[in-house]
């Protein structure tokens, strides 16, 4: 019993000893901590093309238009901001020329899909349109994975009010939004040679994408196959 109540009495007397100083910073960062775990994160919200429409007519959210340049200009959302996600890659280093030759030759060409990478401005340039952390934003790609993947960053530097049109603009209506471009909306990622000739080109670049693939890592093989191979 002395015991603990000399326990106490020195547990008083280290108390009773701090400076008041220490005390104000001890109480400061408890009630941080506590503010801290009250605060409750914003959640992304997700939506379909009719209840974007209602979002940027009835709650006045802005449109951010993440896409590459090419596929903004085929077609947009009037009125709409561009911030792309990923931007051209135009470095020159060895491994960046053959990575961006082997795009050009294959999903290029086929696809009409330009070599990015990713933006290192892009929360920058949202925050220098919009200034607030509490703006509305609706955030627009052609599929909705990159919407998405740029509504989580936002949602870390702070963006309390975020959007995203599930499955992106190719899953848009025509006629749901006033648009400019030469294109529909839904169809502002097709380019290349299956926008030519469609399903034909698609089978074809993926033949060709594998027969490169089989010459590359199987050389040998290869070269016996073109050997049996008839000739005139």
């Amino acid at each position: 019993m002395a015991g603990i109540t000399f326990c106490h009495h020195l547990a008083f007397s280290s108390q009773r000893n701090l400076s008041p100083s220490w005390l104000i910073i001890g109480a400061t960062k408890r009630r941080l901590l506590h503010i801290k775990r009250s605060v409750t994160k914003a959640e992304v919200s997700f939506v379909d093309s009719d209840e974007a429409k209602k979002l940027i007519a009835v709650e006045g959210y802005a449109v951010v238009d993440v896409r590459d340049k090419t596929q903004f200009e085929r077609a947009h959302i009037k009125n709409c901001y561009h911030v792309p996600l990923f931007v051209q890659n135009n470095d020159n280093d060895l491994g960046t020329i053959i990575k961006r030759t082997v795009h050009n030759n294959f999903s290029g060409l086929f696809f009409g899909l330009p070599f990015t990478k990713p933006n290192p401005e892009f929360v920058e340039s949202v925050k220098n349109q919009f200034s607030s952390e509490s703006s509305k934003l609706l955030l627009v790609c052609q599929e909705g994975l990159r919407s998405a993947a740029a509504a989580y960053k936002l949602e870390e530097a702070g963006y309390q009010n975020i959007a995203c049109i599930t499955s992106g603009l190719q899953s848009v209506k025509p006629g749901t939004f006033d648009a400019i471009g030469s294109t529909e909306l839904q169809n502002a990622g097709k380019a290349g040679l299956i926008q030519i000739q469609g399903k034909i080109s698609a089978v074809l670049g993926t033949v060709l994408i594998c027969a490169f693939l089989f010459i590359t890592f199987f050389p040998d093989q290869a070269e016996k196959l073109f050997q049996l191979a008839p000739t005139s």
